[in-house]
């Protein structure tokens, strides 16, 4: 059986619960889906061969070493079909990705990273979600709805940024759809319908995957991945 491999975007800290449930979540879906499935992080400073790879997992824990070496990763994935899911700190530079090179905001930039560029696409939250667990809505017939069976999910958070709300309606009418939402209605979720599997999500999944039980999001990433495989 062909072997599955899953780059993961990001600079691996063993220390980083998040880092450590990005591999653990991966090697439940494997088990679950019954097929090898080798994961290797790849250093956002360093080049990557990404075609390599069945399908990139852009990883939680920002800021990365490169700002720049993530975005092209997420682009290449974007522009060639990869399956792709970006959790947390993955969907922030997903978004970003996404603005400067198909909304044309060539100066979007990351709060975190450049608090004083003109164009602050990822802004603090108003409230911090770090530690947090809370409810996620998704819209009906998305994918992340059709992976988790359901329109509802309590999911774990770790973060402290997302969309600045007033690029959210240009970023849709741009193809970037907004397909989970928290109890105000406030961006969770993002999904790109022309692609095979392109999406982002604001909260942590794999953080709630458990041996026999992987998350459905991962889950339905990696099953994507064997795929192309």
């Amino acid at each position: 059986m062909k072997t599955i491999k899953i780059g993961i975007i990001g600079d691996f800290n063993p220390q980083n619960p998040t880092h450590v449930a990005t591999n653990d979540g991966i090697g439940h879906a494997a088990e679950v889906l019954s097929i090898p499935i080798e994961a290797v992080w790849l250093p956002t400073n360093q080049t990557a061969n990404h075609a390599d790879y069945h399908g990139l997992f852009g990883s939680p824990g920002s800021p990365y070493r490169s700002f720049d070496g993530a975005l092209s990763g997420i682009r290449f994935a974007r522009e060639k079909s990869i399956p792709f899911l970006g959790t947390c700190g993955g969907l922030q530079h997903l978004m970003i990705e996404y603005a400067r090179n198909v909304m044309g905001l060539t100066d979007a930039a990351h709060a975190e990273s450049d608090p004083y560029a003109s164009c602050l696409f990822v802004t603090p939250l108003s409230c911090s979600l770090a530690g947090k667990t809370m409810e996620v809505t998704f819209k009906p017939d998305s994918r992340a709805a059709l992976a988790c069976q359901s329109s509802r999910s309590m999911e774990a958070y770790y973060c402290n940024f997302g969309l600045n709300p007033q690029y959210r309606a240009q970023m849709q009418s741009a193809g970037l759809s907004v397909t989970g939402t928290d109890e105000n209605g406030e961006v969770r979720v993002v999904e790109l319908a022309s692609h095979p599997f392109f999406i982002g999500t604001l909260f942590v999944p794999q953080a709630r995957s458990k041996p026999g039980s992987p998350h459905p999001l991962v889950l339905a990433f990696c099953r994507a991945a064997a795929r192309r495989g």
